[in-house]
């Protein structure tokens, strides 16, 4: 019965030994198919990966192509509103100066003829009173009622007035014509100062005492002596203007927050415009201003297209930018800023005499 059950046991254990055999060849191929399937996981999640850094790093080339894009686009615009704008201006200005110029020059070229026919005619009324000097009562009513001594003593001066008067239009068309440079070519070398002059000549309207600003502004001129200066006239002419503009809005807006505080100082607007060479071989323009001042966090946008501290309607946030540009791009200067608030603000421009040199 012993050996019965011990080949029973045997048995079973050898059975048991069969199927515990099967599970683990069955365990094998399991772990052996989880061995491959885990190689390909990662095969694939590496494949994935090497994809995404491809898509990200040619995402990253899109968007700089894009920001390059952009950036020449913003460029392109600005330049082609600072031609249009200085286009629109120089047809203006050239339109004015023509429509002002031939009746000025008409009546400037007569104002000799006028004079010279009105002297003949006060010699012949003496050589009357020479060879009559006893005139009938109607004659003397109307020498008192003309007050004939007055008119000749007066005459003298109103043609002087007049022709001062025609001489002062003629150099307003002049600096109109100055201040587009519609006469000259494109580049070369000219006074800064007749540009700056010409300038002011326009924004002269600007400059006047009016209702908000009873006072007007004050130009204060430190002029040195300068060379001559190779640059684009019209432009550099065009940044003058902006940064001018700027320079008066930024006081009428002073003189109407304080005016009610008498400050005297602040009452009392004014511009300085100085000059000077630099180094020998730059030429230096500051304009500053006794306003309000500007905050360091507009300052760091100052020439940012667009941008703009004024009300709507009232600024594009062009000019500056336009300005910094021309300067900048088109000259190889510097322009800054300077400013504290309640200090005023100014705004220094810093170009090469010679362009030519520069660009060699």
């Amino acid at each position: 019965m012993q050996d019965i059950d011990y080949e029973s046991r045997l048995k079973e254990l050898e059975k048991t030994v069969r199927i515990l055999k099967k599970k683990l060849e069955r365990s094998e191929v399991d772990r052996e198919q989880l061995e491959n399937a885990s190689e390909l996981r990662e095969a694939v999640l590496k494949n994935v990966i090497r994809e995404l850094e491809e898509s990200q790093t040619a995402l990253e080339n899109r968007g700089k192509e894009l920001e390059t894009t952009l950036g020449n686009l913003k460029a392109l615009q600005l330049k082609l509103v600072a031609s249009e704008k200085m286009s629109a201006l120089g047809v203006l200005v050239a339109g004015i100066a023509h429509e002002i110029n031939n009746p000025v020059s008409f009546i400037y070229g007569n104002l000799n003829y006028a004079n010279g026919y009105f002297q003949d005619l006060l010699s012949l009324v003496e050589l009357y009173q020479q060879y009559y000097p006893k005139p009938v009562a109607a004659i003397k009513q109307k020498i008192r009622e003309i007050e004939l001594d007055f008119l000749k003593e007066d005459s003298e001066k109103l043609f002087q007035s007049m022709t001062g008067g025609a001489e002062r239009i003629c150099d307003i068309v002049k600096s109109l014509r100055t201040f587009s440079r519609l006469d000259e070519a494109e580049f070369k070398a000219v006074n800064i100062h007749d540009g700056i002059d010409s300038t002011l000549v326009i924004l002269n309207n600007r400059l006047k005492p009016s209702p908000d600003n009873l006072y007007g502004i004050k130009i204060i001129r430190n002029y040195e002596k300068l060379p001559l200066v190779e640059c684009y006239a019209g432009q550099l002419n065009q940044v003058f203007m902006n940064i001018l503009v700027n320079a008066t809005d930024a006081l009428d807006e002073t003189v109407i927050k304080h005016k009610q505080k008498q400050n005297q100082d602040l009452l009392n607007p004014k511009i300085d415009i100085c000059t000077k060479v630099i180094n020998n071989d730059w030429v230096e323009i500051s304009i500053a201003d006794n306003g309000l001042g500007i905050d360091e966090q507009v300052q760091t946008k100052l020439f940012d297209p667009f941008f703009t501290t004024k009300d709507v309607g009232k600024g594009t946030g062009l000019g500056l930018s336009i300005s910094y540009r021309i300067i900048i791009e088109l000259h190889g200067g510097k322009l800054k800023c300077h400013s504290t608030p309640g200090g005023g603000a100014t705004f220094v421009i810093q170009i090469p005499i010679r362009q030519s040199k520069i660009n060699s």
